[in-house]
């Protein structure tokens, strides 16, 4: 088995090499994705869910989500533990790599955010249904300003659930960790939400907030910092807006873009962060995905001294 320096070695090197397909070749086949494979799992059990009483559909739907997690997960640890114990350390970074890669979108993200400005730069219609691809909210009276907030705050949101938290889990529990996370963030996608899920989908929402609480004030902390300085003075006034959303974690990315770029962000009826900036221009938006391609090289920076000094205290005590 290697020792423990080498396997830090591999899993560094297979997050960097994963972070590095994605960029390159994005998405891998929808036959071959395990996300996908996630939601196929979960549709099935939802449909059956539909058909029983709120009080059957919380169990089984907590029932569902733990054998699916746990599936997932034991997968991914089996994987993984195979590939470090019996691999050669080239050839287990490589396929650890290729194995992490579907569970991060970072690509997808940028190009679907960015897609959505150049389709408004065609017509308001345009904008409005290349956004749609993006959100689950009804598009189809939403203003200039108001596609181009909804394309910023998915950025920001979807830079958490896409991108930082799977790199949050995976530093901590390795590929289990990155691939439970994601089977989560994909369960309350679907299930998490009032509606025809909603007894279903309460246990997939906590377990949702649960995992994603600490990546997203790291998401809103690493945005901060690359726009221009985390300062003291800050901090008070993240808090207070992030506090604004319905959600206990979506909130803080969120409000950390808007008051990163100077613009206010609307949900209308729900919510606006940072009610004294202005409406977004087109200009915002390539603020916005410089900001976050940042957080995430400012992230990787972060996990690449965090494995330094782990190794050279491993060093010392070997």
């Amino acid at each position: 088995m290697l020792a423990v320096p080498s396997a830090l070695w591999v899993m560094l090197a297979a997050l960097w090499l994963a972070l590095l397909i994605d960029v390159l070749w994005g998405e891998p086949p929808a036959w071959m994705h395990p996300v996908v494979g996630m939601g196929q799992y979960l549709a099935w059990c939802g449909r059956w869910l539909l058909t029983l009483r709120p009080v059957l559909a919380f169990n089984f739907g907590a029932l569902s989500w733990l054998l699916g997690a746990a599936s997932v997960g034991t997968i991914a640890w089996a994987v993984q533990t195979s590939m470090l114990r019996e691999l050669p350390p080239v050839f287990a970074t490589v396929l650890l790599a290729l194995w992490l890669k579907p569970l991060l979108a970072w690509r997808m993200l940028r190009d679907e955010v960015g897609a959505v400005e150049t389709a408004l730069q065609q017509s308001l219609e345009a904008g409005r249904a290349q956004l749609a691809r993006l959100v689950s909210r009804d598009v189809s009276a939403l203003t200039e300003s108001q596609v181009r907030e909804s394309a910023i705050e998915s950025l920001a949101e979807n830079l958490n659930d896409s991108v930082v938290a799977p790199i949050f889990w995976f530093v901590l529990l390795g590929l289990p960790g990155a691939a439970v996370y994601r089977f989560a963030n994909t369960a309350d996608a679907m299930w998490g939400y009032r509606g025809r899920w909603e007894w279903a989908g309460k246990w997939a929402a906590r377990l949702d907030d649960v995992l994603s609480w600490l990546p997203a004030r790291l998401t809103a902390l690493l945005l901060a910092t690359v726009a221009g300085g985390l300062r003291r003075r800050r901090l008070p006034s993240l808090r207070q807006q992030a506090r604004l959303t319905p959600s206990p974690n979506s909130g803080w990315p969120m409000a950390a873009m808007a008051l990163a770029l100077g613009t206010a962000l609307h949900k209308p009826g729900v919510y606006v962060l940072n009610p004294a900036g202005r409406a977004p221009l087109a200009v915002d938006t390539l603020r916005a995905l410089s900001y976050a391609s940042k957080s995430v090289l400012a992230l990787m920076l972060l996990v690449t001294l965090a494995t330094l000094f782990i190794a050279m205290i491993e060093g010392n005590l070997a």
